[in-house]
Order: C-alpha cells, then structure tokens, then sequence
C-alpha cells in the first residue's frame, strides 16, 4: 500500500493532476506500471509534432511510449479520464516546466540555468530530466532506485561500435561523433561551450544511405559540425540509440536535433529535423540555431571565464595571503627564538653570577673560618709558651729571623724543647706558611721534626742562638 501510495503522488507530481481518485483510476487501468501511465497520459494530451522544426513537443518515459500507442483500451481510459478535468486546467506543457519531465512550448523561450543563463529556442523548447530516461544519478524523489539508460561501459561500447560502423559504411569525411555515451557527450558540449548535434541512425529505413552520404558525409556540412558542434550518433537498434529515439519522440527518419545542456539533469531541444534534407538546407538551419544561441553560448563561456578569473585572483589572494601569513609566522618564530635565546642567555649569566657570588661568599667563609682558626691557633701556641723568664744562667736567648726580614726575639729555658720554638714562631703575626722549617746558619743546622723533642741545650743552641724560617718547597 505504501509502494501505491508513492507511485500515486509520483504520478500527481509529474503530470499536475489534482484529482487523487482520478490518478488512481489511470494508474489501476495500466497495472500500476508508473512509467506505463505516465507515458499513456503524455501522448494521448499532446499534438504530433512537426517534422521540420522544434516546435510543441511532449515528453515520454524512454522504453515505453511505443508500448502505450500500441494499447486502444489504456489510451481510452486516459482520455476519458482527461475529459473530466476543469476546462480552466492549464495544460500538460505548462504543469511540466517545474517537474522532471518538462515541456515547455512557445517561441524562442529562455530557461535559467545552473550558471544563470538559459536556453532560448526558435519554435520551442524541450527539457528532459535526465533522471527520469535514465541519465540522472540513477534514484527517484522517493529514493526509489531507478534503473539507468545504459551502463557507461556499455554506452561507450556502443558509441564506439556505431562511429567505427559508420565510418566503415560511409568513409572518413563526416561529423566527428564522439565515442562515448549520451550524457558524456552532454557534459563534453557543455564544458566546450557548444551545442549537442544529435544523430538518430535507423539502418533499415530507406532515407538513411542517401542522407548520410549526401548529407551528413557532405564535406561543408562536416566540417561545420566539426568547427561549431559537438556531435553524437546513435544507433536505435542499441539500447541508448532507441532509448534517446523514445525520449525525442522521433517519428520520423533521418532524425537530428540540436540540443544543450540545463539546470537539474535536464536538456534543452533547441532544434529537431525529422526526414531527409539536403546539406543546404541543413546548413541554414543549423546555421540559424547557432546564431540564435550564440548570445547565450558567448554569455556562458564569459561568465565561465568570470568564474575562472576569480577563483585564480582568489587563488592568487589566497596565496599571497598565505605566504604573508608565513612570513609573519617565520618573523614571530624568529623573535620568540630570539627572545628565548636571549632569555637563556639572560639565565646563564645570572647563574654564573649567583655560582661567582657563592663562590666569593664560601671564599670568604672559608678565609675568616682560616683566619679565625689560625688566630686561636695562634692564642693557643703563645699560651702554652708561659711566661717569658727572665735572663739568667739556664735561660737561653733566641732570635728568629723571618722571609720578610722582620726579626724576633724571646728567652726560654734551656730545657724547653725545640717544639717550643715551633710554637713560638707559630703564635707570632709575621707569617702564615704552613710548612716550614728553622735553620742556623754557621754551622747550617736544620732543626726539622726529628729534633722537636731535644731541649735547647741538647740541640747546642743554649745560651743564645740565632735562627731564621726557610718555607718548605
């Protein structure tokens, strides 16, 4: 019930009928088949068209037209259901020109394009949603899946079949039809700026062998094609050749027409010659379609190049942008690293410094704790030398005589040791070495650690002796 639901508002959408029991009835007469009763209905509300030039057309859904001309009764219950619509309706041509099969007819028209511009055709204008003959993106409004024209592959293949078979047939003078399928073509023409030569080729018909030789294969008419068209041919004895044949309606062979891509997957018929003609006539015909659309061709390659110029000037911008902003990025990089430098610069010196300051201040510490050691050091030397005595028989009388010249004198007791002497020079203020040792000169006598025990006497330097400091090496 959904599935009839779907196809119910479908089938309302594409042919504008408002009356929900009337489309039920159409649909219900052709076995639900959607595309079957759309097609039925759009050939039985359209007028045949003309042969020799574009004017109104009705579109159909590819594959099926023939089978609805072919069924009296479907077409019947079609026109007995039409005959009950409001004479006010607007008509079939003017519902489509919104939906996906649009029709629409008058004189040279315009339809907007994607790019803005639009499509103008003496006679009338056709547009197909390609969606809906199977060259869209291949689903529904519903998101139904649609089956596709033909594969890409396959439409290639038979592309390639028929340029290869025409050129066989009919020599290498002729339009330069594009290998490759309908759509591709389409977007090729668009991308050039031109407009699509379409070819019908019906083998079997009478008319075909003289047209393409004389016609088609004419070397002026060629060549014009060549130089102003992008061409397409078709077989319709191939799936897309008879297909495209279903889509144009084609009554009638030889058939060409002129088309050009618009807005939504839909193309524009600007022109369309059913029957054989003479390379004169054709010429004047293509002629008068080329110029009648130059404005509109001129206008879009413009705007294209427009288009171009400013996305390469935003491009450009955008570059220059991007390489100032580099720049300014490099120069920031560079002043923080000149700044951390700096600051780790900075840092080092004030961590030299405060070690420098350290160190001085442990310098000093150690120098007073030194001083201060070597003071009570030497307290402790002069108080344990006593009293100096007094001259007398057992008192010897000693001089010291120091490396800076200064002298010294002091009496001691004949039986102090040499150690006293020591301790005597030790608790002075006339030197600070550390390692020295007192020596007589005449005779020379060094009186070093093994004689610190002897008394004065013992050592022969009672009752007066005299003695200097000599530093250790």
């Amino acid at each position: 019930m959904a599935d009839a639901s779907d196809k119910l508002a479908y089938f309302q959408a594409i042919t504008g009928l408002q009356d929900p029991d009337l489309c039920t009835e159409i649909l219900e007469a052709h076995g639900w088949d959607l595309e079957l009763a759309v097609s039925s209905f759009t050939s039985t509300n359209s007028e045949p068209p003309d042969t020799s030039t574009a004017g109104p057309i009705t579109a159909s859904v590819d594959g099926v037209g023939a089978t609805a001309a072919g069924d009296a009764e479907l077409n019947r219950v079609t026109r007995d259901a039409l005959e009950r619509l409001e004479p006010a309706a607007p008509g079939l041509a003017w519902k489509l020109i919104t939906l996906p099969v649009s029709v629409i007819s008058g004189s040279f028209g315009l339809i907007s394009g994607a790019i803005g511009l639009g499509f103008w055709a003496a006679g009338g204008v056709l547009s197909y949603s390609l969606g809906v003959i199977g060259l869209g993106s291949g689903s529904n409004r519903h998101g139904e899946s649609s089956a596709p024209l033909v594969s890409v592959s396959a439409a290639a293949s038979e592309a390639i079949d028929f340029v290869t078979g025409f050129e066989r047939e009919y020599g290498a003078t002729r339009p330069n039809f594009v290998s490759e399928g309908f759509t591709d073509a389409l977007q090729r023409s668009k991308n050039s700026f031109k407009l699509l030569f379409v070819y019908l080729h019906s083998p079997d018909h009478q008319d075909t062998p003289l047209f393409c030789e004389r016609t088609l294969c004419s070397e002026t008419l060629a060549a014009f094609l060549n130089e102003n068209f992008v061409s397409w041919g078709g077989s319709i004895r191939t799936s897309e050749g008879f297909k495209m044949s279903n889509s144009f309606k084609a009554s009638r062979f030889p058939f060409c027409a002129v088309v050009m891509a618009a807005t939504n997957q839909r193309i524009a018929l600007l022109q369309q010659v059913e029957g054989p003609k003479s390379p004169e006539e054709m010429l004047i015909i293509l002629q008068r379609v080329l110029e009648e659309s130059a404005p509109v061709l001129v206008a879009a390659r413009l705007d294209a190049e427009e288009r171009h110029n400013n996305m390469r000037l935003r491009e450009e911008q955008d570059a220059a942008y991007r390489a100032a902003l580099e720049a300014d990025q490099a120069r920031e990089r560079q002043r923080k690293e000149e700044q951390e430098r700096l600051e780790k610069e900075a840092a080092e010196a004030e961590r030299k410094h405060k070690e420098e300051e350290e160190a001085r201040e442990r310098a000093a510490c150690e120098a007073a704790e030194k001083q201060a050691a070597l003071a009570k050091m030497r307290q402790e030397k002069f108080l344990s030398l006593g009293v100096e005595p007094e001259k007398g028989p057992n008192v010897t009388q000693v001089l010291v005589r120091f490396p800076n010249g200064e002298r010294k004198d002091r009496r001691f007791q004949s039986t102090a040791t040499i150690q006293s002497l020591y301790d005597y020079v030790d608790s002075l203020d006339c030197s600070e070495a550390e390692s020295y040792s007192l020596v007589s000169n005449f005779p020379r006598v060094v009186y070093g650690q093994e004689k610190l025990n002897l008394s004065l006497k013992e050592a022969g330097l009672h009752p007066q002796a005299s003695l200097f400091v000599e530093l250790n090496s």
